[in-house]
């Protein structure tokens, strides 16, 4: 299977902001409400650790012809786990964050191209090429650094990323509202349709 390099350069690049994104936060900035409802900066910076962490363990697993859940306990222990180290100290949090991302680009780096052809699981259950990683890694690091609330944009998204993003989003965007109110709001219309946070 042919290397995602784009994806795996991506993925490295967004982590490398991340670390500077983070560094300045102190311990107040922990407990300040994300833009995502319910959301602390610490939730979405244990999610960040633990959805590498998972990818890690993942694609350790594949390397040995394995296939492995994304989350022990599933979605309810996914956020157990979230809520648990939430309220961490920052520095404590932060090293999470760099010691998961950086092991994860370190096994990008290492995989064979039967590697990523290997199978691992989603934490809906289905599986999928290890080579979806790096891209689905690079999304979710940019779209949370976004989520944080400390400055960065969605006009700060890489835009080979918007791009390779984008086209999915809109495929889906049918299912996610009523289709009346989403196309009167395609012809200028109408408002744009109420969606649920992403992820």
């Amino acid at each position: 299977m042919e290397i995602p390099g784009a994806e795996i350069d991506g993925c490295a690049r967004s982590h490398e902001r991340l670390r500077v994104a983070i560094a300045r936060l102190a311990d107040p900035d922990i407990g300040r409400p994300s833009m995502l409802p319910g959301w602390t900066i610490g939730h979405v910076l244990t999610h960040l650790a633990r959805n590498a962490e998972a990818m890690c363990l993942r694609v350790d697993a594949a390397t040995r012809a394995e296939v492995v859940e994304q989350y022990v306990g599933g979605v309810a222990g996914r956020a157990a786990e979230i809520d648990a180290g939430s309220s961490r100290p920052a520095r404590e949090i932060e090293s999470d964050v760099v010691r998961w991302s950086t092991k994860l680009d370190d096994l990008f780096g290492s995989l064979s191209a039967e590697d990523w052809a290997r199978p691992v699981r989603t934490v809906a259950g289905g599986d999928h090429p290890v080579s979806m990683l790096p891209f689905r890694r690079w999304r979710e690091v940019e779209v949370h650094l976004v989520d944080l609330g400390i400055g960065l944009t969605p006009l700060d998204w890489p835009p080979d990323l918007v791009e390779r993003t984008l086209p999915r989003l809109l495929a889906g965007l049918p299912d996610r509202a009523d289709q009346r109110i989403l196309m009167a709001w395609l012809l200028g219309r109408g408002d744009a349709p109420a969606l649920e946070p992403w992820g």
